[in-house]
């Protein structure tokens, strides 16, 4: 389970207490804001731990179509946005992270927070999720960008003109008209 430094304070822990259980092995810092308990034992979310990672990262691609469930595909690793001005460093041997280097508009459009059993993660919505298969087709394989836009548009709560907007914001536009075009 991963708590943030306010989280541990709101606890009654004071920076004394917090650096002794990082001492006893208690707690692992994992960076200047970021604590792992080690102890526990229960359920927790990939996507948040990795979060503590790489501040003001956003879960991206493969690991976000995952978690909206437009794809069978079970990813090894954690595909994580970044803005392209940002310095990833020290990231953990598990859960494996992916950093993708996105320009501002790419970056900045369509972030979502989740709170999942109080951890917090940014994730692309579930329209810019698409957007960014279709332009990253190449890396990620034709089938599987088929694969996904099919379960988009099998699903009741997708948004084609936020899909469009989002497509023309980012340069997708032919490309995701030539997509539907031959799906449909």
């Amino acid at each position: 389970m991963i708590y943030d430094r306010d989280e541990l304070h709101k606890l009654n822990l004071s920076n004394y207490k917090i650096n002794k259980l990082v001492e006893e092995g208690t707690l692992r810092k994992i960076n200047n804001k970021f604590y792992e308990n080690l102890t526990y034992d229960g359920d927790f979310n990939e996507f948040a731990y990795a979060s503590a990672y790489i501040e003001g990262g956003v879960i991206c691609l493969i690991s976000a179509a995952s978690y909206y469930e437009l794809t069978s595909i079970r990813p090894l690793e954690i595909d994580m946005a970044v803005h392209r001005k940002s310095k990833v460093r020290n990231l953990p041997e598990w859960p494996i992270i992916k950093p993708y280097y996105f320009s501002e508009d790419r970056y900045s459009t369509g972030i979502v927070s989740i709170n999942c059993n109080n951890h917090h993660f940014k994730i692309y919505d579930l329209e810019k999720t698409v957007i960014d298969i279709i332009y990253y087709r190449e890396k990620i394989g034709i089938e599987e960008v088929k694969e996904i836009l099919i379960n988009y548009l099998s699903r009741k709560d997708r948004n084609l003109n936020l899909l469009y907007d989002y497509a023309k914001k980012l340069n997708c536009e032919k490309i995701l008209k030539t997509y539907m075009e031959v799906l449909l």
